[in-house]
């Protein structure tokens, strides 16, 4: 039990069968509802001279996420987490790619592969500050939500996304014609030390007795994580499938549960081939700023049913009749944003009841 979800049990539960594509008594529903302003504790101010400074506060950004978890309730599957970010592009920084913080909340890193000569000398750093930065962060949340919440790991986007940040993803995408057998090996490095890192920070969490989650809010007691590439928005299938496809299957195979994360229309042309790694779990997909809404995306959807995945959906809560008229209640977390209340979350929840008993269809 949690103090911020005293209901924590039955959610894991309900997690374990929504990676089965099982149902116990309803799919899984997420959102989260703010507390009323007389039960929220102050946000810390921040005085830092730079972003930089901000960021890499370990103390400011543990007090920062227990003060905005501890505002808002978490009913129905929402799980109360908080994982050590440094930016997408952090698993690079380890190898030397210098990092930039922003103002708003997200961070980007320079290229340092100029020649593939030198290709061999990028290392992982293991006494990198970064790395540290992330076992400290890593440290006082686990200290900080002890009976209270749980901690997640990093946004690691090793792999393609990694090289792309080495070199810039437009000589990237030339190199896959002019370089192919360094591009090949360099992901080979990359995918033992990545296994490494996860592996690292697994029996650090695991050892304190957590679940593993990220920054997508699904949970497992094994090895949970989100593979990704969003890079292969720039290239052909070909490509795909001969640079970067067996590296996604080696990772969903090292993983024990996984959810692929899909970024933008561009990136469309690979879902088949996606869905038919037998060992991927699940999909999340993100069509990206000026492509929302669900009712344009029902065909995604329903091609990663046919295959057996599951679904991680981010919607309105004007789009939920359009989701359960659409697609199976097996294998679906719905991420409901828009509640506006405990009340209207209750509603939410007996419409995903109805649902998967098909009463929902039966009215």
């Amino acid at each position: 039990m949690l103090e911020l979800k005293p209901d924590v049990e039955r959610t894991m539960e309900r997690m374990e069968a929504f990676w089965e594509r099982e149902i116990l008594d309803r799919p899984l529903v997420q959102y989260t509802v703010a507390r009323p302003p007389e039960e929220q504790v102050p946000v810390p101010e921040s005085h830092h001279a730079t972003p930089d400074e901000r960021w890499l506060d370990v103390d400011y950004q543990t007090r920062l996420r227990v003060a905005n978890l501890s505002n808002r309730y978490y009913p129905a599957d929402q799980l109360p987490a908080a994982y050590p970010n440094l930016g997408p592009e952090i698993f690079s920084a380890l190898y030397g790619c210098p990092i930039h913080f922003g103002d708003y909340g997200t961070s980007w890193t320079d290229p340092i592969l100029d020649d593939w000569a030198q290709a061999d000398d990028l290392r992982l750093n293991w006494e990198s500050p970064y790395l540290r930065t992330l076992h400290e962060m890593t440290d006082a949340l686990l200290e900080a939500g002890r009976g209270r919440f749980i901690t997640g790991m990093a946004d690691w986007h090793p792999g393609g996304d990694a090289v792309a940040a080495f070199r810039d993803p437009q000589n990237l995408a030339v190199d896959l014609i002019t370089h192919p057998e360094e591009v090949k090996a360099l992901l080979g490095r990359l995918e033992a030390d990545y296994f490494t890192v996860y592996d690292v920070f697994y029996d650090k969490l695991r050892a304190a007795g957590q679940p593993i989650t990220t920054w997508l809010p699904l949970a497992s007691d094994g090895r949970y994580y989100v593979p990704s590439n969003d890079f292969s928005c720039m290239i052909s299938e070909a490509m795909f499938a001969e640079f970067f496809y067996q590296g996604i299957v080696n990772e969903c195979r090292f993983l024990d549960r996984s959810i692929y994360h899909l970024d933008g229309p561009n990136a469309l042309r690979h879902l088949d081939a996606l869905m038919a790694i037998p060992e991927l779990d699940a999909l999340q997909w993100v069509p990206g700023a000026g492509n929302e809404g669900f009712v344009r995306w029902i065909d995604v959807y329903r091609r990663a049913q046919a295959a057996g995945k599951g679904l991680w959906i981010s919607c309105g809560l004007d789009e939920v009749p359009d989701v359960m008229a659409a697609l199976d209640s097996h294998g679906v977390c719905l991420a409901v944003h828009g509640v506006p209340t405990l009340e209207a979350g209750e509603e939410l929840l007996r419409r995903a009841e109805d649902w998967c008993t098909g009463r929902l269809h039966a009215a």
